[in-house]
């Protein structure tokens, strides 16, 4: 993917790289720390053999790569299998690093997983029709007075970062993130809800398009998520049930609900409003296109070429920021921070920093918020 590209823009960027041999992964909010060096791929570390296997480098930094993350694989056929998927990885994070310099690119958890297991595993949202049969378009409101920073998380509106692991459940950790969200808006609680829940047992399929149903660890929508909190009664809190990463046998208990849903809305395509729908009604559910972040590290993402229409993850909106230095774009640029379902040990703590007010990645295409019950259910 845009190699054309990034071949031309290869030379400058790659040339102003510092190669580190490290293997962390921490990026501070603003700038790299010492803990973020990254394996900087450059153009000698490519994924071509030499006589008796993989360049050295390559497969140091794939054993540095495992030992950290834990990777153990049970034959040598699947090392070696590994090994070249990551080194073939390393060098789509040079073609990235080349698109997106305002972000840093490199080693994360998932460079020994090819495009089609990343996507398999770890996104899983369905596109569905552009607006819900049983939703409405949100109102417009007014933009003025809208602060320059915004942060749910400083307000505690939004619970840790939680990992779904290798089941294509995104969507259901978009939408417990964006229910838990306005549980806390309504009512000054933060209750950490189940993801098994809709992994389990909701089937709901967009009435506009019957071939996008939530399907567990295959994908799912947001907005049927929320049609079918509707219909059962809402979220049970994640200690009563639990996240296995698999789907199983729906278990749901109707006296467990600890957060009714009432209602929910699209938002529209601008911008502006989105951040207007975020700071009123807290953290909303949101879909891009992922295709960036296997190998993102820190910084905000600007890349310069990310398709709009291939939406195929669901994240959490949570807040948005004025800083975000970028050099192809004369200076600093507004971003919005994301909250992810891929563990601590991936981006920012978890969070990913997306330019903010284009469209950026199609984060404006798949945007809804959620209302629930302003009291909890009653006790039995």
């Amino acid at each position: 993917m845009g190699r054309v590209l990034a071949s031309a823009l290869g030379v400058f960027v790659l040339t102003c790289a510092l190669t580190i041999f490290a293997a962390a992964l921490q990026v501070e909010a603003e700038d790299i720390s010492e803990e973020a060096k990254i394996f900087q791929v450059t153009e000698d570390q490519s994924n071509r053999k030499i006589t008796g296997g993989w360049r050295p480098g390559t497969e140091k930094q794939f054993q540095i790569f495992m030992k950290k993350y834990g990777k153990k694989y049970s034959t040598r056929e699947e090392y070696l299998h590994r090994l070249g998927v990551f080194a073939q990885n390393m060098v789509r994070a040079a073609e990235n690093q080349a698109l997106d310099p305002t972000a840093v690119h490199g080693v994360t958890p998932f460079l020994d997983l090819s495009q089609e297991e990343f996507e398999n595993q770890l996104t899983g949202l369905r596109v569905g029709s552009p607006l819900n049969e049983v939703s409405s378009t949100a109102p417009t409101l007014e933009e003025d007075g809208l602060p320059t920073n915004f942060d749910w998380r400083e307000k505690g509106a939004v619970t840790e970062v939680k990992l779904q692991g290798t089941c294509g459940a995104c969507w259901a950790f978009s939408t417990t993130g964006a229910v838990e969200g306005a549980n806390y808006v309504a009512t000054g609680k933060l209750t950490s809800l189940s993801e098994q829940q809709l992994v389990d047992c909701d089937h709901k399929c967009d009435m506009k398009d019957k071939t996008s149903c939530d399907n567990g660890c295959n994908g799912g929508l947001m907005t049927n998520a929320y049609k079918y909190l509707m219909e059962v009664g809402g979220l049970e809190e994640e200690n009563s049930y639990p996240y296995t990463g698999k789907r199983e046998e729906c278990k749901f208990d109707p006296d467990k609900v600890a957060v009714r849903v009432v209602n929910f809305t699209t938002i529209p395509l601008d911008e502006n409003q989105i951040a207007a729908h975020l700071v009123q009604h807290g953290p909303l559910a949101v879909g891009l296109n992922a295709i960036f972040m296997q190998t993102y590290i820190g910084g905000v993402s600007c890349p310069l070429v990310c398709g709009k229409r291939w939406v195929n993850h669901g994240v959490l909106l949570v807040g948005y920021g004025e800083k975000g230095f970028s050099i192809l774009r004369l200076g600093n640029r507004p971003y919005w921070i994301l909250k992810n379902s891929w563990g601590k040990q991936w981006g920012e703590h978890g969070y990913y920093r997306l330019c903010r007010g284009q469209g950026m990645c199609g984060i404006n295409t798949m945007v809804s918020s959620v209302v629930t019950a302003t009291t909890s259910p009653p006790s039995t």
